[in-house]
């Protein structure tokens, strides 16, 4: 099988073609650009300039603006214009969706237009229609007449071009060809590319945007795969995940898509698309690119990780590895949350309410929350105190063999010391591996046939190589070439300063190898030094609280659930498809969107989307389950799915009427 990268044990950026935005290089092996877009009214001169310096000073390399007509577009150079009078020389973006015109009329003014190919000439009605072969040409003929001229005028001015797939606009003709596919978003960038090289014009970067990290992941290493194949070389990939939403969910999901790629060496440029203020963006994206600088460690020789020349998986399409089923592990088990508790000196009942246990003294009952861990590592302690009844307890070998319930705590060796030991659990037994790490190689794991032909095993595979995700998946691969179908354990510790580089190495890790198919479980702790640095106040880099937790350990148990939520492989509350705003937004996306989460959040498996206008309406929602979408000033349109139910509600009523229309279909349940 072709891969998608240029290795999948060593990191090594994917070479693409060099664009010039401005005097800014992009692709090729020039650093990682970050980017973000404004939120303004773009004929609000002033503020959109402001903003856009906010944005620079925080770290952004080029900024978007929206031109959704062709008064903004030309309002562009005002807004140039200004920032350049201030001394700020940024190249600038704008972002056209429905409106040739004013991508023509942009494409003169700034450095870059982006064009998203689904809405730019076809005009999206959500209908099925059947294509003939001809019938198909024509209409790429149609699409060519209407895109030469900006490419043209693109050649003419030296401008470059994003050509940027969104997964749920895609066209009519698309959808009926390809359906609602990563192939689909493929496809729709290649036919308006292959246009473009027509006319040799090669000034293009191309983005797979989707809201679902697994469909955006997908779609970019398929497009990586058809560009090699059709041109023999790669186009500059911008990388995102659109919708992503805001606080921790918001980071979560666009470190799981964008860190995927990053991991392997793919992507250009960035931009985390949060439904918050645009410089909120930008400390994201630098924790994101910082872990793949030259001062990383990453560039190292990962000589350790043996190679690969194929895989027995495919990472163009989702299956989770085939496992056999150790209690609640593995098989088809959702993946297990362990919860590392070991740093607390002494455990009481109330200390497990931050992983989602609530004791009842009056009652003697425990309330068990949807986000509840399922085991608890202690390392040498036992409690004092009876279990919750769906809760389960890992110690040492030593602790666990003088402990009498043997039905509620469980061993955990290391492969040497499993072997070896005399005494072991005959249910359930966790072995730790560190998967070659920079002094191991696979001849060190002489341990492994013994360990994995063992049932009671559940393997916890973890690395402290600097390229650590890659090993744990090479460990995987050893794993399936040698047929053992024990269940996995995803460990991972951290040490960050901050929970945004929490969450991005918790993501970017666990997240790349949960949308490949692997792992039973996940947990997730913090390496001494950064342990004791962590308080209750949990501030990112922006200084915005946005971590609403008490404790390490309960923003810990978070993490691992949003990430599996984030990953569609366990799903545990509602969730949220919420646009970034920008200046197309026709309400407060972040006030409106906490109102709707506020009476809403306790829909286990509900997603609801709330976009800010028509363009990123049906099409942007993609497989929300219900959509909450603005179509005038003080008018909110409600979806079912791609269908209109509600048109023109006026706003003050917009979300009682979504509550009702969420009952109508018998989506809501009465919150505890």
């Amino acid at each position: 099988m072709q891969l998608y990268c240029n290795s999948l044990t060593e990191y090594s950026r994917l070479i693409t073609k060099e664009i010039k935005v401005g005097d800014l290089l992009l692709g090729s092996l020039h650093p990682i650009r970050i980017q973000t877009m404004t939120t303004t009214d773009t004929m609000n001169t002033i503020a959109t300039v402001e903003q856009t310096i906010r944005c620079i000073e925080a770290g952004a390399e080029l900024v978007r603006i929206t031109a959704p007509s062709i008064k903004e577009a030309e309002n562009l150079l005002n807004i140039k214009n200004e920032l350049r009078k201030r001394g700020y020389t940024i190249p600038l973006i704008a972002d056209i969706h429905f409106t040739p015109n004013a991508a023509e009329a942009a494409a003169r003014i700034v450095e870059k237009v982006r064009v998203n190919p689904g809405n730019y000439v076809d005009k999206k009605k959500f209908e099925q229609i059947e294509y003939t072969d001809a019938e198909y040409v024509e209409e790429i003929e149609r699409i060519r007449e209407r895109f030469t001229p900006l490419i043209k005028i693109c050649k003419e001015y030296g401008t470059a071009m994003r050509i940027g797939t969104n997964h749920g606009s895609l066209s009519d003709r698309i959808m009926s060809r390809y359906g609602d596919t990563p192939m689909g978003m493929v496809e729709s960038a290649m036919e308006f590319l292959r246009i473009a090289r027509a006319e040799n014009y090669h000034n293009i970067v191309l983005s797979m945007k989707a809201s679902n990290p697994q469909v955006m992941v997908q779609a970019y290493r398929t497009l990586i795969n058809k560009m090699f194949e059709e041109f023999n070389e790669c186009y500059a990939l911008h990388l995102g995940v659109t919708e992503a939403g805001d606080g921790e969910d918001g980071r979560v999901k666009s470190a799981i898509g964008i860190g995927t790629l990053l991991e392997d060496g793919i992507g250009d440029t960035i931009r985390v698309s949060l439904t918050e203020d645009p410089e909120f963006e930008i400390p994201v994206c630098k924790d994101l690119v910082k872990r793949y600088s030259d001062d990383s460690g990453r560039k190292t020789d990962d000589s350790k990780i043996p190679m690969i020349e194929s895989i027995p998986y495919s990472p163009f399409q989702y299956k989770r590895r085939e496992t056999f089923a150790i209690d609640n592990i593995g098989a088809k088990h959702v993946p297990v949350v362990i919860a590392d508790l070991s740093k607390i000196e002494k455990i009481f009942p109330t200390t497990l309410e931050s992983i989602g246990y609530k004791y009842d003294e009056v009652l003697d009952k425990w309330n068990i929350g949807d986000a509840a861990a399922d085991y608890i590592f202690l390392g040498h302690q036992v409690l004092d105190f009876e279990l919750p009844g769906t809760l389960k307890v890992i110690v040492y070998p030593a602790t666990w063999a003088l402990v009498s319930n043997k039905e509620k705590y469980f061993p955990i060796f290391d492969a040497g010391g499993f072997v070896e030991a005399e005494l072991k659990s005959d249910v359930l037994n966790f072995v730790m591996i560190d998967c070659f790490n920079d002094e191991t190689s696979i001849n060190d794991f002489t341990y492994l046939d013994e360990v994995a032909k063992d049932k009671t095993v559940v393997l916890c595979l973890s690395s402290k190589s600097q390229h650590a995700m890659a090993a744990v998946r090479r460990m995987f691969i050893e794993l399936q070439q040698r047929n053992f179908k024990n269940p996995v354990i995803i460990n991972i510790d951290s040490n960050g300063k901050t929970p945004d580089e929490h969450l991005i190495h918790y993501a970017t890790e666990a997240g790349a190898l949960l949308l490949d198919g692997f792992g039973d479980g996940v947990c997730f702790g913090m390496i001494e030094e950064s342990y004791k640095l962590q308080d209750s106040s949990f501030k990112n880099a922006s200084g915005r609280n946005y971590v609403r937790n008490n404790s390490v350990e309960q923003f810990l148990n978070n993490t691992a659930f949003n990430i599996l939520q984030a990953t569609r492989t366990r799903i545990s509350k509602t969730e949220y498809i919420s646009c970034p705003s920008c200046g197309r937004t026709l309400f407060d996306l972040q006030e409106t969107t906490s109102k709707i989460r506020s009476r809403t959040n306790h829909l286990k498996g509900v997603k609801i989307a709330i976009m800010g206008c028509i363009v990123n309406g049906p099409g942007e929602m993609a497989d929300a389950d219900f959509g909450y979408v603005g179509s005038g000033v003080g008018k909110i349109t409600l979806y079912k799915g791609k269908e209109i139910v509600k048109r023109n509600i006026d706003s003050d009523i917009a979300v009682d009427e979504l509550i009702n229309l969420l009952k109508e279909n018998e989506a809501w349940v009465e919150p505890n």
